[in-house]
């Protein structure tokens, strides 16, 4: 017993350890955020009890999604201009009022007003916060870094998934003012705890500021982003063809929260022993694989019958999100100029918003028009697409690191 407590001690302190404080904090305020943040995915049932149709809860969701497409890029050139501090403070800000008014909201005009509001604010925080982790964390440790974080959202939606289905019974208005408070308490972290920002023109200079990259000039990251995207649309069936083949499978809705439940667990247990491991190989190489991995995963529901086989399927499909996941953060990091970390993180997060607006559309069609089989099989094509692209990008990485002095964590061959 006391030598496995020390083995396991000894992996929190390998695995924890030499973090700066600004790390910490956006690690606990992503916690904080992601447990709190459980009204938009109750949102449909409830504009429901609001009196709306299914086809209007529809243009709502849609109106999120598209405000979407801009939050992050907003952010991103927000955290580059003024700090990544305050563009924290400003997109948090911002999501807490706007969640709050839209649980306020009374009829299609007003929701879909606020709702296109939120979705354009709601992701604003997100390539702030990768770029303080980038800033705050050398780059040898970013790998280990930014899979902490993955892991702590994840952990976060799995608390707050647990704990939205018991407030849910008080009334659906009560996840919207949760969702609020979590992420005002995200705000007043960062404002209490994270260093001011320096003034831009103490962060480069002059005439690197004059000269600010084009993001949409660099090919490397406008790859990575088409990669990201074409795994973005595999993982958009998990809420559109997963639940349509669970249902005509004859299981209920509580086999499809077994799935969230699931992953979850696996992603909370298996994450940092994975990453840990994955942090010997190449990153490009560990993200084909993982993509692959994860379309191979998803794609074998078609072969799922059972409650036990469905579980198997997210067995797979999970270690491929682990893998991919755990590093892509700090690999666009580490691809980035210092003085253009927020728009980088924020062009390659844009595939995730692009991917949910895509994903979900394209699913739907091919299981009614062409049949689940055409989609299960999309979804392995892709994601061996995302292997060949990945090992097709390594070099050319490796030799872009070596350029710019900055160290490739990740070399070892699979």
């Amino acid at each position: 017993m006391t030598f496995g407590s020390n083995m396991i001690r000894a992996f929190g302190v390998v695995r924890l350890g030499g973090l700066p404080r600004s790390f910490w904090v956006v690690f606990s305020g992503q916690f904080i955020n992601r447990i709190g943040s459980m009204a938009v995915p109750f949102l449909v049932l409830y504009l429901g009890d609001q009196g709306l149709t299914a086809e209007d809860a529809g243009w709502v969701l849609g109106a999120v999604g598209v405000g979407g497409l801009v939050s992050q890029p907003l952010g991103g050139v927000l955290a580059d201009r003024l700090g990544p501090r305050f563009a924290l403070v400003a997109g948090l800000s911002a999501s807490s009022v706007t969640i709050a008014l839209l649980g306020m909201a009374r009829g299609l005009t007003a929701v879909l007003a606020v709702a296109l509001l939120f979705g354009a604010v709601a992701d604003m925080y997100r390539p702030a916060a990768a770029a303080v982790v980038a800033a705050a964390v050398p780059a040898a440790d970013r790998p280990r870094a930014y899979s902490l974080i993955y892991w702590a959202v994840n952990l976060g939606v799995a608390l707050g998934g647990l704990l939205a289905g018991l407030l849910a019974g008080h009334g659906y208005g009560t996840l919207f003012a949760v969702q609020a408070l979590a992420t005002g308490a995200f705000t007043l972290v960062t404002v209490v705890l994270l260093p001011a920002d320096r003034p831009a023109r103490e962060q480069v200079p002059t005439a690197e500021r004059l000269a600010a990259p084009g993001v949409l000039r660099d090919r490397l990251l406008l790859a990575l982003t088409a990669l990201n995207l074409v795994n973005g649309v595999v993982a958009a069936q998990i809420t559109v063809g997963l639940p349509l083949a669970i249902k005509d499978d004859g299981l209920g809705g509580s086999v499809y929260g077994s799935v969230f439940l699931a992953s979850g667990i696996i992603i909370g247990v298996t994450q940092p022993l994975l990453s840990a491991w994955l942090e010997r190989y190449d990153r490009l190489v560990v993200l084909g694989v993982s993509w692959l991995v994860f379309g191979l995963g998803i794609a074998a529901t078609a072969l799922a019958t059972t409650v036990v086989e469905y579980l198997v399927t997210v067995c797979v499909w999970t270690l491929g999100e682990i893998g991919a996941a755990s590093f892509v953060g700090s690999l666009v990091a580490d691809l980035a100029p210092d003085r253009a970390q927020g728009r980088y993180q924020a062009t390659f997060g844009w595939s995730y918003a692009a991917a949910q607006l895509i994903g979900p559309p394209m699913g739907a069609h091919l299981y009614a028009t062409a049949g689940p089989t055409v989609l299960w099989w999309t979804c392995a094509v892709l994601g061996g697409a995302g292997l060949a692209g990945a090992f097709a990008l390594a070099a050319p990485v490796r030799r872009r690191l070596q350029r710019t002095s900055k160290p490739i964590t990740l070399q070892k061959a699979v």
